[in-house]
């Protein structure tokens, strides 16, 4: 679709021969013969285009063997060369736009090889008024937005991408707008509103309403329908009016959950009965704040086992169920057939119950392995794995290049370890360092360890023994690293985070710190989170940022502690998902901002969340 990339060119038989020479190639002859003199596409190698640049008269037609020789250097992986073939004419340059234009793109594509994608981006800029053929055009948008990409602007990528399709045959163009569309869809409701009214690009700001559209009214279809109605009115020549984007074309033919006998399986007797009841109580503040008097809602006690429970709950209507809580319970239900699997009898003379056949959506509020996707079926858990795969998100998009991970050595943390390192091995093709700690005495082993200050010391007492006088030297800890992600609980929190401080050496910058909520020190002791300052925290957004439910939850239950809290607020959001999880899974585009995160459906039915975070700043914890 795209040209190719490549590369050089020189101006006269000393330049050919110093920048053969630097670049390493053989005396063996090279061809000379006349080739078309076309910037699109590169079709020699660099040596070729060099010898016939060396031959030109023509000045025009000499700058031009020289681009193609920089844009070969380029493909070849050989950016000093293609830098000194560009700067080799950047003195004398032709001055015809399509020349100019091709210097300044080369110069770019050297710059992300050797420099940063800002540097990049500063120098690919083209005058507006420049007359180009569509190729430069296509291949100067489509570099933009690569840059942007890589600096993770995805608004500024879709405004290149926008510009870019009008300069593509209606089939290549497709696939661009599909991408636009991809784009588009993580970025919040808030962020599209600020640009939805962009005056100096009507494709893009396009673009921006129609994601802001799908997002807001996805919830209720017919507004869905009214408003793109009036937006293909008023952009009747918008490449999606044509043709609305897939995702979107189906979440207008998805009706929504509106359920108006809702029952809640939980287990409310029993070991389990303290957190359930908790899960129980955030489910009721929600209904009660509400208000709707048309919706019914009945709890079932799973203690007895889940598919009695689930058949109670059919027996009394129910048009949806939230629940069950437990791990073993939701295995239950998903093994159970929709023929004949059989309900555990709460006594050995119980009769046994056939299982109904009957299908109802349903939101379990807890994650299995292995499951069968339904379309009707859904998964949301407040699990610490996630929250690792989000903190290895949210460390990649600060710009974190080489974290260290200082973690504890038990089941939890070593799951947490391993989803961050997966994820953190997707997003860079780069494994994740890791460090177990166990308690006590080891931990501070460990964070020297891995800090490099033991070898660093060692080497100080080897030095020390050799030379006379005896030296004072102090120990240098390891530069390589730019993070440290620590995934420990609260107690081991107040131990290792001194001990990572006073193992930086003078020499070396402190680097970021981050952690889970699993760390979270609990209550607002200001000494405690003083010792904490500047690490950074992941948490749900309503305990992040504290207001007026916050404080009337610590006033009715000050007991509870931050764990509990988040069951409550889990309970509140899966209230508030009923009505909603159906177009959240036709558009996976479509974000809930709950109280426990910023909430989507995978294609799967499973719920992924998005934490909120904050930094420990003077003796508070301050969202970010």
């Amino acid at each position: 679709m795209l040209k190719r990339l490549n590369t050089t060119k020189f101006i006269s038989c000393a330049i050919l021969s110093a920048v053969l020479f630097g670049c390493g190639t053989t005396t063996a002859p090279v061809k000379t013969e006349k080739v078309e003199v076309s910037l699109a596409s590169v079709t020699q190698g660099s040596a070729q285009y060099l010898a016939l640049a060396a031959n030109e008269k023509n000045k025009s037609t000499r700058d031009k063997y020289v681009l193609l020789a920089a844009h070969a250097f380029i493909n070849e992986g050989n950016a000093s060369a293609a830098d000194k073939a560009l700067k080799s004419i950047a003195q004398d340059l032709s001055q015809q736009p399509e020349i100019l234009a091709e210097h300044i793109y080369l110069s770019a594509r050297v710059l992300e090889m050797v420099s940063t994608y800002d540097h990049a981006l500063r120098e690919l800029n083209y005058p507006s008024n420049w007359t180009l053929p569509n190729w430069q055009w296509v291949s100067y948008y489509q570099f933009k937005a690569h840059l942007y990409q890589s600096i993770k602007q995805p608004i500024d990528e879709v405004r290149q991408l926008s510009l870019l399709s009008k300069y593509l045959p209606a089939s290549q163009a497709v696939e661009v707008n599909d991408k636009i569309w991809r784009s588009l869809q993580p970025i919040s409701e808030q962020t599209l509103l600020s640009f939805k009214d962009d005056t100096t690009n009507p494709i893009f700001a396009g673009w921006i309403q129609l994601a802001y559209i799908a997002k807001h009214y996805a919830i209720n279809p017919n507004d869905l329908v009214r408003h793109l109605g009036s937006w293909q009115q008023l952009n009747p020549r918008h490449p999606a009016a044509a043709k609305l984007p897939t995702d979107l074309e189906k979440a207008l033919n998805t009706q929504p959950y509106q359920p108006k006998n809702i029952a809640v399986l939980l287990p409310l007797s029993g070991p389990r009965a303290t957190i359930a009841n908790t899960v129980k109580q955030g489910i009721i503040a929600n209904y009660m704040a509400k208000g709707d008097g048309d919706i019914t809602l009945n709890f079932f006690d799973t203690a007895t086992g889940a598919q009695a429970a689930y058949q109670q709950a059919v027996t009394a209507g129910a048009e949806f169920i939230i629940g069950p809580l437990l791990q073993s319970e939701v295995e239950q239900l998903q093994n159970m057939t929709a023929t004949a699997e059989a309900v555990s009898p709460a006594t050995p003379s119980a009769p046994i119950a056939p299982v109904t056949t009957k299908t109802i959506p349903q939101l379990y509020l807890n994650h299995i392995d292995t499951f069968t996707a339904d379309p009707d079926k859904f998964f949301f858990a407040l699990s610490p794995t996630d929250e690792a795969i989000d903190a290895a998100q949210r460390l990649y998009n600060d710009g974190i290049e080489q974290p260290l991970l200082l973690v504890s050595n038990d089941a939890i943390g070593r799951r947490m370890a391993e989803s961050f390192s997966d994820a953190w091995q997707t997003l860079t093709n780069n494994a994740a360092e890791i460090h177990y700690y166990d308690a006590g005495d080891k931990m501070k082993v460990t964070v020297q360890k891995s800090l490099g200050v033991i070898d660093s010391k060692e080497r100080i007492a080897r030095i020390k023994a050799i030379l006379t006088p005896k030296i004072e030297a102090d120990f240098r800890s390891r530069r390589d690293i730019d993070a440290i992600y620590m995934i420990s609980a609260s107690k081991d929190l107040a131990l290792l985070k001194p001990f990572i401080d006073v193992n930086f050496s003078v020499f070396a910058e402190p680097v970021p710190l981050y952690t889970t909520s699993r760390s979270r020190v609990e209550g607002n002791d200001r000494e405690t989170a003083n010792e904490l300052n500047n690490l950074t925290i992941s948490d749900i957004p309503w305990l992040i940022t504290p207001n007026t439910e916050t404080r009337m939850v610590s006033e009715l239950w000050s007991n509870w502690s931050n764990s509990r809290k988040r069951l409550y607020i889990m309970g509140y959001d899966a209230l508030d998902l009923v009505g909603k999880l159906a177009q959240m899974r036709a558009l996976p585009g479509y974000q809930f901002t709950g109280r426990s995160g910023m909430l989507s459906v995978q294609p799967d039915g499973t719920l992924n969340r998005q934490l909120s975070w904050g930094r420990y700043q003077r003796g508070n914890l301050r969202p970010l």
